[in-house]
């Protein structure tokens, strides 16, 4: 490995840690402020802050296809090291998110609200406070919307500092919100939204100010590079594909649950991504350490680099949910009942499954890098995202048909192996992928490795005494990490990777020994 190549990894490792400590702060606040939030708005209320967000979210297939043109265009062009493109790509990102809000609120005002009080299934008595929460999260999504380019400027230039610092205000803004609305003088759902509203603002700031103050490119200038615009807007186009079949997958499940079995199971499906939102945070800060530099690799035509942290990235992706997932899948049940001491029906199945279906995204998150990269996105979109169009269709058959909630989830799980599948016949012809290659270091190591550390603490729950108590909870769970920590290390790793992690380990024990 080159020098340059070493500082790359190290940066990746110094940004990973960086992003780590943003994740257990955020998750540490979430899954309190959490089980506040439930306890205090009741199973009914959350249902409905979580389906009514979500129909807004829907309206998120137009803007995250161009989310991932202006993050892919900004660090491409960090690779080619060109300023002068760089600051044009930046301002011209900024003039599309904001004619983008402007259409999307058009769409959303009238779509979106008649679809809210015609087809949804909410209390009558509740109707009023569920259109306050559709304008006050249409108004939050457009402030996010408008934040991507300053956040995409951030990752491209590899500033993971800055998340870190942002998130301890975003922390304190959310515990916040939890005693706000305890203490809410008006109706605690619609004053729950309010305040997330003013969150979103406040921290929609703090990044702009940051970035017009460390990064050049970022004074903005109200341009129309048609050019660039067709570029943008053509990858845009594609990736909307794939865009759109995530978001009908996530969202319009939500919606599905929510037409045929009512708001209470939405309450329980909301929970389960909220379990799953803290524990795909260890995998989303390693990819978002990780993803400019498959970008620039590419963009620097640094093919064997860029092949080497696919293949490392996509185990390790792998790894580290398994490793956290683990003792909570084994202990569902129990750890819920803790947390949230009134555990929703299909809560406990919802995160089993939403924890399973995100270990199997995992281990695709450097694919799908490394095709952006490419910028040549068209035939790769028609396929994989047609096949995530099916979740929704699939689904509804399923539901009409008298399965239940979960079945959603099952769709969800089946046809990502099925998009790995064609994501690597597809990246064989983008990127000359080793298909044998990546079975073999991949996905045959993830695969042995996870049934391994699976069944051993699996059979100890099974056939040894079962303590429905604290202190066994803690010492099955501290198990589980200690067995899947070994098993990732003993048959997961490549010898390299092992000899680098005990030289990491002898390093750091002489350090504090010392």
């Amino acid at each position: 490995m080159s020098t340059v190549e070493q500082q790359n990894s190290k940066r990746i490792a110094k940004n990973t840690l960086l992003l780590y400590f943003r994740m257990l702060l955020t998750m540490a606040v979430g899954l309190y402020t959490s089980r506040v939030v439930l306890q205090t708005l009741g199973v009914e209320n959350f249902g409905i802050y979580n389906v009514v967000g979500g129909v807004v979210a829907m309206f998120s297939v137009l803007s995250g296809s161009l989310s991932a043109a202006i993050s892919r265009f900004l660090t491409f062009e960090l690779g080619k090291n060109d300023q002068k493109k760089l600051n044009r790509v930046f301002s011209s990102a900024v003039t599309i998110q904001l004619c983008l809000a402007l259409i999307i609120v058009v769409l959303v005002e009238s779509v979106g609200f008649w679809f809210l009080n015609n087809k949804m299934s909410i209390p009558a008595e509740r109707i009023y406070a569920a259109n306050w929460v559709f304008q006050l999260s249409l108004v939050t999504f457009c402030i996010n919307l408008v934040s991507v380019p300053y956040n995409a400027a951030i990752i491209a230039h590899e500033k993971m500092s800055a998340f870190a610092y942002v998130s301890i205000l975003e922390a304190l803004g959310k515990l916040v919100v939890a005693w706000g609305i305890v203490v809410s003088p008006i109706d605690r759902l619609i004053f729950y939204a309010v305040l997330m509203c003013c969150v979103a603002l406040i921290i929609r700031t703090v990044y702009g100010w940051y970035c017009k103050k460390h990064f050049e490119e970022c004074s903005v200038r109200f341009i129309f590079d048609s050019d660039l615009v067709k570029q943008m807007f053509s990858f845009a186009g594609w990736n909307f594909i794939g865009a759109s079949s995530a978001v009908l997958r996530d969202q319009g499940g939500n919606v599905l649950i929510n037409i045929f079995c009512g708001p209470t199971v939405n309450a329980a499906r909301g929970i389960a991504v909220q379990v799953n939102n803290a524990v795909s945070q260890f995998v989303n800060n390693f990819m978002m350490a990780l993803n400019p530099q498959i970008t620039k690799s590419y963009a620097s035509e640094n093919r064997e680099y860029m092949m080497t942290l696919i293949f490392q990235g996509a185990r390790l992706s792998f790894f580290l949910m398994l490793f956290l997932s683990l003792p909570i899948l084994l202990n569902t049940e129990y750890i819920l009942s803790v947390w949230l001491k009134f555990v929703p029906e299909y809560t406990i199945v919802f995160v089993q499954l939403s924890l399973i279906f995100v270990m199997s995204e995992s281990i695709s998150a450097p694919l799908i890098t490394a095709m952006l990269a490419t910028g040549n996105i068209r035939n790769y979109q028609i396929v994989v995202g047609g096949i995530q169009l099916l979740n929704l269709p699939t689904s509804y058959i399923l539901l009409r048909n008298g399965y239940g909630p979960e079945a959603v989830l099952f769709v969800a799980i089946l046809l990502s192996q099925c998009c790995l599948i064609a994501r690597l016949i597809m990246l064989k012809k983008m990127i000359a992928l080793d298909i044998l290659g990546y079975i073999k270091s991949v996905y045959l190591k993830v695969l042995y490795t996870t049934i391994i550390a699976v069944l051993v603490p699996y059979f100890i729950k099974i056939y040894l005494v079962y303590s429905n108590s604290f202190c066994y909870a803690v010492v099955f769970g501290l198990g589980c990490i200690l067995w899947g920590t070994l098993v990732i290390i003993a048959l997961g790793c490549t010898t390299n990777e092992r000899m680098m992690l005990k030289n990491k380990v002898v390093a750091f024990a002489k350090k504090v020994l010392s």
